[in-house]
C-alpha cells in the first residue's frame, strides 16, 4: 500500500495502463513539453520522458485533438484526450456527442470507440470560463459514460476501468482535490488521498459508493462536494443525526440500486452538487428519486446547489456561491423538520 493524491493516482494508472497495452497513448495541450508540468495539473508529469512517442502534445484545437482521438479509437488505438478545463469541451462537443457517443450505434455496433476524455472542474479563482462544473452537459448523452471520482483510490481504478471499456468514457476530476505540488499546487485544497494498493484494480463504471453509513438521511454528492458532505454529517453526529453519505461517483449511468437501498432505510434526502441547480445533475436525481424511491420518501427532495449565475471570480463571492457543510446541514434539518 502506498499514500497518493487524486493526481499521483492518476498518472499511475496511465502509466500501468500503458505498459499493459499499447495501444494507450495520450494527447493534449502541454502535456508532453519537456521537463513540462505535466499538463494543467500534474498528472502526466514525467510521462513524455517514459513514453517519448506516445504522450502527444496538441494544438490549442479541442475539436481537432478530440477528433484525432476519435477517429484513433475507431481504428483500434485507446487514446487518453486531455482538456486542460473542462469548460473547453464546449469547444469539442461535435466530436464527443456526435461522433464518440453515436457512432457505435450508428453502425450497427460494429464500430467501437475506447475513448477516454479527461476535464478538470470546479471554482478554484479562475472567473467563470475556466471554473464550471460540466456534468450536467453529459449525462443525458446516450453512448457516452460519465464518472466522477472523488478520491485517489477511485480516480485510479475508474481511470483504469475507463481505458479497458470500449465506450467512450468521460471522466471529470475536480481541480481542488488533485493534490498537485510546486507551481501547480492549488490554494484552498482538499486532501483527496487515498491508500492504493500495489497490485492491480479497478473500480467499476456504474456503481455508487457509500461513504459513511446512517440512518436518518441520505446525502448524495460527488467530486468535491462529497467531502463537504462528510463534514456536514460529522456536525449532524454530534447532534444526533446519522446521515447515510453516497458518493454517486458514476453519473451515467446512476447506481439506483444502491441509492435506493439508502433511501428505503432512511426515508429522506438532500442532494448536493457544486454546479448551478437549474437544470443540474441534482434535478435528475431528484426525478430519479420520485421514480425509484417515491414509496419510501417521507419528505420533498432538497437539493443544495450553486446560484443561477456564473462562477464569480472574487474569492469571497466564489466561495458565497459555492455549497459547503453548513448549507448542507441548514439542508438536513429543513428536510427532517
Amino acid at each position: 500500500m502506498k499514500r497518493q493524491s487524486i493526481a499521483e493516482a492518476l498518472r499511475d494508472a496511465i502509466t500501468e495502463e500503458m505498459e499493459r497495452d499499447s495501444k494507450v497513448f495520450c494527447m493534449g495541450e502541454d502535456i508532453g513539453v519537456p521537463g513540462g508540468f505535466g499538463g494543467a495539473f500534474t498528472v502526466t508529469l514525467g510521462l513524455e520522458q517514459k513514453f517519448p512517442d506516445r504522450v502527444l502534445d496538441t494544438p490549442i484545437s479541442e475539436l481537432g485533438f478530440f477528433g484525432a482521438a476519435v477517429g484513433a479509437a475507431i481504428m483500434g488505438m485507446r487514446p487518453i484526450a486531455d482538456v486542460q478545463y473542462s469548460d473547453f469541451l464546449f469547444l469539442a462537443m461535435d466530436q464527443i456527442v456526435n461522433n464518440a457517443a453515436k457512432l457505435r450505434y450508428m453502425s450497427g455496433g460494429t464500430l467501437s470507440v475506447p475513448v477516454v476524455f479527461r476535464a478538470p472542474v470546479g471554482a478554484t479563482g479562475r472567473g467563470s470560463q475556466h471554473a464550471q462544473n460540466m456534468e450536467r452537459y453529459f449525462i443525458g448523452v446516450p453512448g457516452l459514460r460519465v464518472v466522477a471520482p472523488s478520491n485517489a483510490y477511485d480516480a485510479k481504478g475508474l481511470l483504469k476501468s475507463a481505458v479497458r471499456s470500449d465506450d467512450p468514457v468521460l471522466i471529470f476530476e475536480h481541480k481542488l482535490l488533485y493534490g498537485s505540488k510546486g507551481a501547480r499546487a492549488e490554494s484552498g485544497a482538499i486532501d483527496g488521498s487515498s491508500d492504493i494498493p500495489d497490485e492491480d484494480y479497478t473500480v467499476p463504471l456504474g456503481k455508487a459508493n457509500v461513504l459513511r453509513s446512517g440512518q436518518h438521511v441520505t446525502i448524495l454528492a460527488w467530486l468535491l462536494m462529497a467531502h463537504e458532505a462528510l463534514n456536514a454529517a460529522r456536525t449532524l453526529a454530534e447532534q444526533g443525526i446519522e446521515a447515510e453519505v453516497i458518493d454517486v461517483r458514476s453519473l451515467s449511468p446512476i447506481d439506483w440500486t444502491t441509492i435506493a437501498e439508502s433511501v428505503a432505510k432512511t426515508g429522506l434526502a438532500v442532494i448536493v452538487e457544486e454546479g448551478p441547480k437549474t437544470g443540474g445533475v441534482g434535478a435528475e436525481l431528484a426525478a430519479g428519486l420520485m421514480e425509484h424511491c417515491g414509496d419510501n420518501l417521507t419528505a420533498p427532495v432538497i437539493r443544495v446547489a450553486s446560484a443561477d449565475v456564473p462562477v464569480p471570480f472574487a474569492p469571497v463571492l466564489e466561495n458565497a456561491y459555492r455549497p459547503d457543510a453548513a448549507r448542507i446541514v441548514q439542508a438536513i434539518h429543513k428536510v427532517m423538520a
